[in-house]
Protein backbone atom coordinates (compact mmCIF):
# COMPACT_ATOMS: atom_id res chain seq x y z
CA UNK A 1 0.00 0.00 0.00
CA UNK A 2 1.37 3.40 -1.00
CA UNK A 3 1.38 5.56 2.13
CA UNK A 4 1.00 9.33 2.04
CA UNK A 5 3.56 11.26 4.05
CA UNK A 6 6.08 8.46 4.41
CA UNK A 7 9.25 7.20 2.76
CA UNK A 8 8.95 3.82 1.08
CA UNK A 9 10.59 1.62 -1.53
CA UNK A 10 8.58 1.33 -4.76
CA UNK A 11 9.13 -0.34 -8.12
CA UNK A 12 9.45 1.51 -11.42
CA UNK A 13 6.36 0.44 -13.39
CA UNK A 14 6.98 2.37 -16.59
CA UNK A 15 8.83 5.35 -18.01
CA UNK A 16 7.05 8.29 -19.69
CA UNK A 17 8.11 11.67 -21.03
CA UNK A 18 7.15 13.41 -17.78
CA UNK A 19 8.98 10.92 -15.55
CA UNK A 20 8.73 7.53 -13.93
CA UNK A 21 5.55 5.91 -12.62
CA UNK A 22 6.14 3.98 -9.41
CA UNK A 23 4.08 1.38 -7.60
CA UNK A 24 4.01 -1.96 -5.84
CA UNK A 25 4.05 -4.01 -9.04
CA UNK A 26 0.39 -5.05 -9.05
CA UNK A 27 -1.26 -5.81 -12.39
CA UNK A 28 -3.01 -2.76 -13.89
CA UNK A 29 -1.57 -0.43 -11.28
CA UNK A 30 -1.62 3.22 -12.42
CA UNK A 31 1.30 4.28 -10.22
CA UNK A 32 2.60 7.51 -8.72
CA UNK A 33 4.68 9.96 -10.76
CA UNK A 34 8.30 10.68 -9.95
CA UNK A 35 9.08 13.79 -12.08
CA UNK A 36 11.71 13.19 -14.74
CA UNK A 37 14.10 15.78 -13.31
CA UNK A 38 14.38 13.68 -10.16
CA UNK A 39 14.83 10.30 -11.84
CA UNK A 40 18.28 8.82 -11.13
CA UNK A 41 20.37 8.23 -14.22
CA UNK A 42 20.18 4.70 -15.58
CA UNK A 43 17.08 3.61 -13.66
CA UNK A 44 14.73 1.36 -15.64
CA UNK A 45 11.30 -0.34 -15.27
CA UNK A 46 11.54 -3.12 -12.72
CA UNK A 47 14.15 -1.29 -10.61
CA UNK A 48 13.34 -0.23 -7.05
CA UNK A 49 13.77 3.24 -5.59
CA UNK A 50 13.12 4.85 -2.19
CA UNK A 51 10.87 7.92 -2.35
CA UNK A 52 8.67 10.14 -0.18
CA UNK A 53 4.98 10.40 -1.10
CA UNK A 54 3.09 13.70 -0.84
CA UNK A 55 0.58 15.65 -2.97
CA UNK A 56 1.05 18.22 -5.72
CA UNK A 57 -0.83 21.50 -6.19
CA UNK A 58 -3.70 19.61 -7.88
CA UNK A 59 -4.04 17.25 -4.91
CA UNK A 60 -2.57 14.27 -6.76
CA UNK A 61 -0.13 11.81 -5.18
CA UNK A 62 3.43 12.48 -6.28
CA UNK A 63 6.82 10.98 -5.39
CA UNK A 64 10.09 12.73 -4.62
CA UNK A 65 13.62 11.52 -3.97
CA UNK A 66 14.15 14.54 -1.72
CA UNK A 67 13.87 13.88 2.01
CA UNK A 68 11.62 16.21 4.04
CA UNK A 69 12.44 17.18 7.61
CA UNK A 70 9.69 14.93 8.99
CA UNK A 71 7.26 12.15 8.07
CA UNK A 72 3.71 11.50 9.30
CA UNK A 73 3.66 11.21 13.08
CA UNK A 74 7.08 12.84 13.48
CA UNK A 75 8.03 16.29 14.79
CA UNK A 76 10.60 18.88 13.76
CA UNK A 77 11.35 22.56 14.21
CA UNK A 78 10.19 24.28 11.02
CA UNK A 79 10.46 27.87 9.80
CA UNK A 80 7.35 29.83 8.82
CA UNK A 81 7.70 30.66 5.11
CA UNK A 82 4.50 32.67 4.69
CA UNK A 83 1.26 33.51 6.47
CA UNK A 84 -2.14 34.04 4.86
CA UNK A 85 -5.87 34.19 5.33
CA UNK A 86 -6.33 30.49 6.05
CA UNK A 87 -3.16 29.73 7.98
CA UNK A 88 0.58 29.59 7.49
CA UNK A 89 3.04 27.66 5.36
CA UNK A 90 6.18 26.02 6.72
CA UNK A 91 9.49 25.15 5.08
CA UNK A 92 9.98 21.40 5.39
CA UNK A 93 12.60 20.47 2.81
CA UNK A 94 10.35 20.06 -0.24
CA UNK A 95 9.49 22.46 -3.08
CA UNK A 96 5.90 22.87 -1.93
CA UNK A 97 5.60 24.35 1.58
CA UNK A 98 3.61 22.57 4.30
CA UNK A 99 0.23 23.98 5.35
CA UNK A 100 -0.32 24.90 9.01
CA UNK A 101 -4.03 25.69 9.53
CA UNK A 102 -5.09 28.43 11.95
CA UNK A 103 -6.88 25.86 14.14
CA UNK A 104 -3.63 23.92 14.54
CA UNK A 105 -1.62 26.94 15.75
CA UNK A 106 -1.07 27.50 19.47
CA UNK A 107 -0.56 31.18 18.72
CA UNK A 108 -0.67 33.27 15.55
CA UNK A 109 2.70 32.58 13.98
CA UNK A 110 4.77 35.09 12.02
CA UNK A 111 6.95 34.80 8.93
CA UNK A 112 10.50 33.75 9.84
CA UNK A 113 9.43 32.31 13.21
CA UNK A 114 10.48 28.75 14.05
CA UNK A 115 7.95 26.37 15.57
CA UNK A 116 7.87 22.76 16.66
CA UNK A 117 5.28 20.98 14.53
CA UNK A 118 4.11 17.47 13.76
CA UNK A 119 2.97 16.09 10.40
CA UNK A 120 -0.46 14.50 10.05
CA UNK A 121 -3.06 13.64 7.40
CA UNK A 122 -6.26 15.68 7.77
CA UNK A 123 -9.83 14.50 7.18
CA UNK A 124 -9.67 15.44 3.50
CA UNK A 125 -6.52 13.39 2.96
CA UNK A 126 -4.04 16.29 2.85
CA UNK A 127 -0.70 16.54 4.60
CA UNK A 128 -0.81 19.29 7.23
CA UNK A 129 1.23 20.51 10.18
CA UNK A 130 0.07 21.01 13.74
CA UNK A 131 1.60 22.76 16.71
CA UNK A 132 -0.70 20.76 19.01
CA UNK A 133 1.79 17.96 19.41
CA UNK A 134 0.75 16.48 22.76
CA UNK A 135 -1.11 13.62 21.07
CA UNK A 136 2.06 12.64 19.20
CA UNK A 137 4.26 12.43 22.30
CA UNK A 138 4.91 9.11 24.01
CA UNK A 139 5.36 8.30 27.69
CA UNK A 140 7.40 5.11 27.36
CA UNK A 141 10.86 6.67 27.24
CA UNK A 142 13.91 4.57 28.17
CA UNK A 143 15.12 7.24 30.62
CA UNK A 144 15.37 6.99 34.39
CA UNK A 145 16.10 9.38 37.26
CA UNK A 146 19.28 11.49 36.83
CA UNK A 147 19.69 10.63 33.13
CA UNK A 148 20.74 13.57 30.96
CA UNK A 149 18.33 14.32 28.10
CA UNK A 150 17.82 16.91 25.40
CA UNK A 151 14.67 18.18 23.75
CA UNK A 152 12.72 21.09 22.34
CA UNK A 153 10.49 23.41 24.33
CA UNK A 154 7.13 23.53 22.58
CA UNK A 155 4.98 25.45 25.07
CA UNK A 156 5.43 27.53 28.21
CA UNK A 157 2.67 27.74 30.79
CA UNK A 158 3.40 30.30 33.56
CA UNK A 159 1.63 28.14 36.15
CA UNK A 160 2.87 24.69 35.11
CA UNK A 161 6.23 25.26 33.45
CA UNK A 162 7.92 24.51 30.13
CA UNK A 163 6.68 21.53 28.12
CA UNK A 164 9.49 19.68 26.35
CA UNK A 165 9.49 17.14 23.54
CA UNK A 166 12.40 14.97 24.71
CA UNK A 167 14.24 13.51 21.69
CA UNK A 168 11.34 14.93 19.68
CA UNK A 169 9.09 12.09 20.83
CA UNK A 170 8.70 11.81 24.63
CA UNK A 171 6.69 13.99 27.03
CA UNK A 172 8.70 16.10 29.48
CA UNK A 173 7.99 19.04 31.79
CA UNK A 174 10.33 21.56 33.40
CA UNK A 175 8.39 22.87 36.45
CA UNK A 176 7.51 26.56 36.60
CA UNK A 177 9.92 27.02 39.52
CA UNK A 178 12.81 26.37 37.11
CA UNK A 179 11.67 28.24 34.03
CA UNK A 180 13.54 31.44 33.22
CA UNK A 181 13.03 34.49 31.05
CA UNK A 182 15.43 33.08 28.47
CA UNK A 183 13.23 30.04 27.79
CA UNK A 184 11.15 30.29 24.62
CA UNK A 185 9.05 27.94 22.54
CA UNK A 186 11.08 26.32 19.78
CA UNK A 187 14.42 26.45 21.62
CA UNK A 188 16.52 23.39 22.33
CA UNK A 189 17.33 22.58 25.93
CA UNK A 190 19.30 20.07 27.96
CA UNK A 191 18.02 18.78 31.26
CA UNK A 192 18.26 16.07 33.88
CA UNK A 193 15.44 13.64 34.66
CA UNK A 194 14.32 14.65 38.16
CA UNK A 195 11.77 11.85 38.32
CA UNK A 196 9.65 9.58 36.16
CA UNK A 197 5.94 9.86 36.91
CA UNK A 198 3.80 6.72 37.34
CA UNK A 199 2.29 7.38 33.89
CA UNK A 200 5.80 7.41 32.34
CA UNK A 201 6.00 11.14 31.71
CA UNK A 202 9.28 12.84 32.60
CA UNK A 203 9.70 15.64 35.14
CA UNK A 204 12.85 17.49 34.17
CA UNK A 205 15.30 19.79 35.86
CA UNK A 206 17.66 22.22 34.19
CA UNK A 207 19.61 22.45 37.44
CA UNK A 208 22.52 20.20 38.33
CA UNK A 209 22.56 18.13 41.50
CA UNK A 210 22.52 20.39 44.55
CA UNK A 211 26.24 20.20 45.39
CA UNK A 212 27.19 21.08 41.79
CA UNK A 213 24.46 23.65 41.27
CA UNK A 214 25.36 25.68 44.34
CA UNK A 215 28.75 26.59 42.86
CA UNK A 216 27.11 27.60 39.60
CA UNK A 217 24.45 29.68 41.39
CA UNK A 218 27.03 31.34 43.62
CA UNK A 219 29.05 32.53 40.63
CA UNK A 220 25.86 33.76 38.96
CA UNK A 221 24.90 35.78 42.06
CA UNK A 222 28.45 37.15 42.38
CA UNK A 223 28.32 38.34 38.75
CA UNK A 224 24.95 39.96 39.40
CA UNK A 225 26.34 41.87 42.39
CA UNK A 226 29.24 43.03 40.22
CA UNK A 227 26.71 44.28 37.63
CA UNK A 228 25.15 46.36 40.43
CA UNK A 229 28.54 48.00 41.02
CA UNK A 230 29.21 45.77 44.00
CA UNK A 231 26.02 46.53 45.95
CA UNK A 232 22.93 44.34 45.43
CA UNK A 233 19.86 46.36 46.57
CA UNK A 234 18.16 43.42 48.33
CA UNK A 235 19.06 40.45 50.54
CA UNK A 236 17.95 36.85 50.88
CA UNK A 237 15.05 38.13 52.99
CA UNK A 238 13.50 39.80 49.94
CA UNK A 239 10.25 38.66 48.35
CA UNK A 240 10.59 35.38 46.42
CA UNK A 241 9.09 37.00 43.32
CA UNK A 242 11.72 39.76 43.30
CA UNK A 243 14.52 37.23 43.78
CA UNK A 244 13.20 35.09 40.92
CA UNK A 245 12.85 38.11 38.64
CA UNK A 246 16.34 39.46 39.33
CA UNK A 247 18.34 36.24 39.62
CA UNK A 248 16.29 33.51 37.96
CA UNK A 249 16.67 31.48 41.18
CA UNK A 250 14.18 30.30 43.74
CA UNK A 251 14.46 31.93 47.17
CA UNK A 252 15.98 28.78 48.67
CA UNK A 253 18.56 28.46 45.87
CA UNK A 254 19.43 32.15 46.27
CA UNK A 255 19.90 31.68 50.01
CA UNK A 256 22.23 28.74 49.44
CA UNK A 257 24.26 30.70 46.91
CA UNK A 258 24.53 33.73 49.21
CA UNK A 259 25.52 31.48 52.12
CA UNK A 260 28.20 29.89 49.99
CA UNK A 261 29.66 33.29 49.02
CA UNK A 262 29.47 34.46 52.64
CA UNK A 263 31.31 31.37 53.85
CA UNK A 264 34.05 32.03 51.30
CA UNK A 265 34.34 35.62 52.55
CA UNK A 266 33.52 37.12 49.17
CA UNK A 267 30.48 39.14 50.31
CA UNK A 268 28.98 40.77 53.36
CA UNK A 269 25.30 41.10 54.16
CA UNK A 270 24.00 44.46 55.37
CA UNK A 271 20.49 45.29 56.54
CA UNK A 272 19.08 45.92 53.05
CA UNK A 273 21.95 45.06 50.71
CA UNK A 274 24.52 42.44 49.85
CA UNK A 275 27.95 43.87 49.09
CA UNK A 276 31.17 42.52 47.66
CA UNK A 277 34.17 42.38 49.92
CA UNK A 278 36.78 44.48 48.18
CA UNK A 279 40.29 43.18 48.67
Amino acid sequence: MIELGKRQVLKVLREKENGLYLGEGRAGERGVLLPGKQAPEGIRPGDEIEVFIYKDSEDRLIATVHEPFLSVGEMAVLEVAETGGIGAFLKWGLERDLFLPFKEQKWKVKKGEKVLAALYVDKSGRLCATMKIDRFLKSNSPYKKDDEVSGIIYEINPQLGAFVAVDGRYYGLIPASETGRDMKSGMETEARVARVRPDGKLVLSVRKKAYKQMDIDAESVYSLIEAYQGVLPFTDKADAGLIKLETGLSKNAFKRAVGHLLKEGRIQIKENTIELNRR
